[in-house]
């Protein structure tokens, strides 16, 4: 399967940070967070890395070349930040099949390959991972609401009031469907073409698209603080698998 990775924002809120150097390559616990992406998508079974770049795309290109441990990498430009769902299309030439999507400033700890099992077995048009927040802090995401079946029947992008507290993290699979979607989205108002739109035209065209819940954790890398947070959590893991192995060793 191949995976996409949108990497193209300024990340203006993690300033400085980003002051020189794109958020793809901020770093976290001594990697760059497109690294982290990569080495997630790897273990999920990525064929191809399809990255899209903007600013200061030649640092990501430079950095990485035309591939990732042995997995090729293509890039597409997106030229202007125009929004998720224009940054998307700039992949729909190189798509053949279904493929995963990662936002490029997510670390994740979590049950991402529920959602691709999910994408293959249930014969849906999308899976995405949600994560319940609590209520007030909803409005700062796409807000989906859910059937009993787990299928996603609404995807509401920041409302000022949510109509639940389940949220997109940041992880889904699709189908090629969701680019014929992606070309129907008007701009918002705040004039960029938002995925969650996109999505919300392919539940009303009668697309079946399935909720998983989120196992694990998962930090969406947006301010300097974000960035801390998940340095501490990914050095406690390390910690705790050293302190396992020294244990195992004695045994």
């Amino acid at each position: 399967m191949q995976a996409v990775v949108l990497a193209a924002g300024k990340g203006t809120r993690l300033r400085p940070l980003t002051d020189t150097k794109p958020k793809a390559l901020v770093t976290v616990d001594g990697e760059p967070l497109l690294t982290h992406c990569f080495e997630e998508l790897r273990t999920l079974g990525a064929e191809e890395f399809i990255v899209v770049v903007g600013y200061r795309a030649e640092q990501i290109i430079e950095y990485y070349g035309d591939e990732f441990r042995g997995i090729p990498i293509t890039y597409t430009h997106q030229r202007e930040q125009l929004g998720l769902a224009h940054a998307l299309l700039t992949v729909e030439e190189h798509i053949d099949d279904d493929f995963m999507l990662m936002l490029g400033d997510n670390i994740f700890r979590s049950n991402l390959d529920a959602v691709v099992q999910s994408q293959k077995e249930e014969n849906v048009d999308a899976a995405f991972l949600v994560e319940e927040v609590p209520y007030e802090d909803a409005s700062r995401f796409g807000v989906c609401v859910t059937n009993d079946a787990d299928e996603i029947v609404e995807v509401v992008e920041k409302p000022e009031d949510p109509p639940s507290n389940l949220v997109m993290t940041g992880f889904y699979t699709f189908s090629p469907a969701i680019f014929h979607a992606c070309h129907l989205v008007q701009p918002s108002d705040r004039g960029e073409y938002e995925l969650p739109d996109a999505i919300d035209l392919l539940i009303r065209s009668g697309r079946s698209i399935m909720a998983i819940p989120l196992d694990g954790w998962r930090i969406d890398v947006g301010y300097p603080e974000n960035r801390d947070e998940a340095e501490r959590r990914l050095m406690a893991e390390s910690e705790q698998s050293s302190m396992q192995q020294a244990e195992s060793l004695e045994d």
